[in-house]
């Protein structure tokens, strides 16, 4: 059964960090480029950063850039994203995707696979 499982989510406040991970099993996880998107209570999902299949190529939006990093092992199947200096705009329930990309990666792109989400929440 193909699955993606996103995790790491929780309360966190302003100025702190989170790391979640985007776990796949199922599937050739290493044949595929990876997506993180979020969606924030009554706002349309948005994506925020992916990775190519060899990690050549990240692409951040402006709104996470310099905060976020993401970065994968495909020896776990796993894509990875370090949130810092999170702040209350960053609330939102985080998911992640898979992409049939076989050079770079694109937040714009066909998800093959969405895995269930993760909440954060950056509250004081």
């Amino acid at each position: 059964e193909v699955q993606l499982q996103a995790s790491g989510g929780g309360t966190v406040q302003p100025g702190g960090s989170l790391s979640l991970s985007c776990a796949g099993s199922g599937f050739s996880f290493d044949e595929y480029a990876v997506a993180w998107f979020r969606q924030a209570p009554g706002r349309e999902r948005e994506g925020i950063s992916c990775i190519s299949i060899s990690s050549g190529t990240k692409y951040y939006v402006d709104s996470v850039k310099g905060r976020f990093t993401i970065s994968r092992d495909n020896a776990k199947n796993t894509v990875y994203l370090q949130m810092n200096s999170l702040k209350p705009e960053d609330t939102a329930n985080y998911f992640c995707g898979t992409e049939s990309i076989v050079l770079g990666c694109s937040i714009n792109g066909r998800i093959e696979t969405w895995g269930q989400g993760t909440l954060v929440t950056v509250s004081s």
